[in-house]
C-alpha cells in the first residue's frame, strides 16, 4: 500500500531513504533545517556524495514524488533520520532527535507512523522520542505507533545495501513492527527481523561497536608487528583463512558516524562494565598520534629537519572514495602533525570545498616542495598515482602509506621509500 511519508533529515542518510521510498512509488516530503540543502535538493543538486544518487534524485524530483522544504508535513508515516552525534565529554548528544520529534507532533495524526532511523543509545525512543509525541493526545500504540529501524549501509554502497541487507525493525508493539516491515518491504529484499525497539536500539549500537573493538587489535597488532620485524598485513592476512578468525585493518584511526561514535553511548550506560569497549575506543582514538610520531620519527631518522617542513597529507574523508569527514581521523591526525610544527598541506579529490586552512583543490600544490607525503584515505586516486611524476616535484621521495593502499614496488622502482603502518620492514620503530 502506498504511503505519504515525511523524511526528517536529508543528510547521507535522509536523502538517499526519501529517494529510494519516492522512486517506489510512495510521496515522499523531506524535511531539513538547513536552507541551502533544500534548495540544492529542490534544484537536484547533490550536496553529498554518494553512488547512484544523483540520478535517482533526478527521477524523484522530476516525478513529482519529492518534495523538500524545511518545515514538517502531514503524512501517513514520519522517519526521523537526524545525527545522534557525541559531545566533548563523549555522551550522546541527542538535541537533534529531541527537536526532530518535537517537530513532527504538531502534524501526526490519528493511524500514524513514527519511525526512528538514527543510531541512539538504548532507550532513546523510550526517553528521548515518545515524550516529545506524547502532547499530540495519541495514545501511543493504539492511536500512535512507533519504531526503531536503524539504517545498516555502508557510505559508497548505500543503495545496493538499502535493498539487500536484512533490516532490523524494533516496534514498542507488534503492530508497530509489522507496519514498519510492511513499509520498508516496498523496497527490502533482505529479511526484516522484529523485536522490541530498545532491543533494536542495542542491536545497531553492538554492531558498530564489535567493528571498532576488532579495528582497535588489529591497531595494537600493526604497533607490535612494527617492533618484531613484521608486517601485520600479511599476518592478518593469513590469520584470516582459519574459518573462525576474521580480524579487521589498522589504519591512522576510525572514522565516520558509527563506528568513531555509538561505542561510547554503551560506556555512557555504565563505564565500569564496557571497560574493553572504553579501551578500544582509546586505542583507535590515539592511533592518529602514532601515526604523526610515526612521519616525525621517519624524517628524523633520515636526518631532515621537522621544523616548519612541508608534508603533503592525501586523503581527508574517513573512508575511501567517499567525501564524509564525520569524525574523520586524517583531520585529527593533521592537527597532531600541526602540533609538531610541520607545514601540512592536506588534499582530497572528493573534497570539493576547502574545510580545513592548510587544505588545498590542488594535488600539486600539497605535494611540491614536500619533504614527505602521507597517505590517510584509500581513495583510487592514490592507488592510481604515478610515483615517477610525484618524484619530480617532492623535495624527498619519502612516502608513507597508513591503508597499504599503494604498490610498494612500483614505488620503489621510482626511487621512493615506501613507509607502511604496522610494518617494520624500514620503520624505524
Amino acid at each position: 500500500m502506498k504511503k505519504s511519508i515525511c523524511i526528517v533529515g536529508l543528510g547521507y542518510i535522509g536523502l538517499p531513504t526519501s529517494v529510494m521510498f519516492a522512486n517506489h512509488g510512495h510521496k515522499v516530503h523531506g524535511v531539513d533545517v538547513n536552507e541551502s540543502v533544500v534548495e540544492s535538493i529542490r534544484n537536484k543538486k547533490l550536496h553529498i556524495e554518494e553512488n547512484g544518487l544523483q540520478e535517482r534524485l533526478d527521477a524523484a524530483i522530476d516525478s513529482n514524488s519529492l518534495t523538500v522544504s524545511t518545515t514538517p508535513v502531514k503524512a501517513d508515516v514520519f522517519i526521523l533520520a537526524v545525527p545522534s552525534p557525541i559531545r566533548e565529554d563523549k555522551t550522546a548528544n541527542l538535541e537533534y532527535i529531541r527537536s526532530a520529534s518535537k517537530a513532527i507532533a504538531p502534524f501526526i495524526e490519528k493511524g500514524n507512523l513514527v519511525i526512528l532511523e538514527s543510531t541512539v543509545p538504548p532507550r532513546t525512543v523510550q526517553d528521548v522520542v515518545i515524550p516529545e509525541l506524547i502532547p499530540s493526545g495519541l495514545e501511543i500504540g493504539t492511536d500512535l505507533f512507533v519504531s526503531h529501524s536503524p539504517e545498516r549501509v555502508i557510505p559508497g554502497r548505500v543503495f545496493e545495501e538499502l535493498i539487500t541487507n536484512d533490516r532490523i525493525i524494533g516496534g514498542i508493539n507488534e503492530e508497530s513492527a509489522k507496519m514498519t516491515s510492511e513499509l520498508y518491504r516496498s523496497f527490502v529484499k533482505g529479511q526484516m527481523h522484529e523485536t522490541d525497539d530498545t532491543t533494536a536500539e542495542l542491536v545497531k549500537v553492538m554492531e558498530n561497536t564489535y567493528r571498532d573493538v576488532n579495528i582497535a587489535l588489529a591497531n595494537e597488532l600493526a604497533k607490535l608487528c612494527a617492533t618484531i620485524g613484521v608486517n601485520v598485513w600479511e599476518a592478518i592476512r593469513l590469520a584470516n583463512f582459519h574459518p573462525r578468525v576474521n580480524i579487521h585493518q589498522p589504519g591512522p584511526g576510525v572514522g565516520g558516524h558509527c563506528i568513531a561514535v555509538d561505542p561510547w553511548f554503551l560506556v555512557e550506560l555504565n563505564p565500569e562494565i564496557a571497560k574493553i569497549i572504553n579501551l578500544s575506543r582509546t586505542t583507535n582514538d590515539g592511533m592518529p598520534a602514532y601515526t604523526a610520531n610515526l612521519l616525525t620519527t621517519i624524517l628524523q631518522a633520515k636526518g631532515i629537519e621537522t621544523h616548519y617542513a612541508k608534508v603533503a597529507a592525501l586523503g581527508l574523508s574517513f573512508k575511501g572514495n567517499i567525501d564524509d569527514m564525520r569524525e574523520s581521523p586524517s583531520i585529527d591526525v593533521v592537527e597532531e602533525l600541526q602540533k609538531k610544527a610541520l607545514n601540512v598541506v592536506a588534499f582530497d579529490p572528493h573534497i570539493k570545498k576547502n574545510n580545513l586552512e592548510v587544505q588545498t583543490q590542488n594535488m600539486e600544490e600539497a605535494l611540491q616542495g614536500a619533504v614527505a607525503a602521507i597517505i590517510l584515505t584509500s581513495h583510487d586516486e592514490f592507488k592510481n598515482l604515478d610515483p615517477i611524476q610525484i618524484a619530480g616535484i617532492m623535495e624527498n621521495k619519502i612516502i608513507i602509506d597508513t591503508k597499504q593502499c599503494i604498490d610498494r614496488k612500483k614505488w620503489q622502482a621510482a626511487g621512493f621509500e615506501v613507509y607502511v603502518l604496522g610494518d617494520s620492514k624500514n620503520n624505524p620503530f
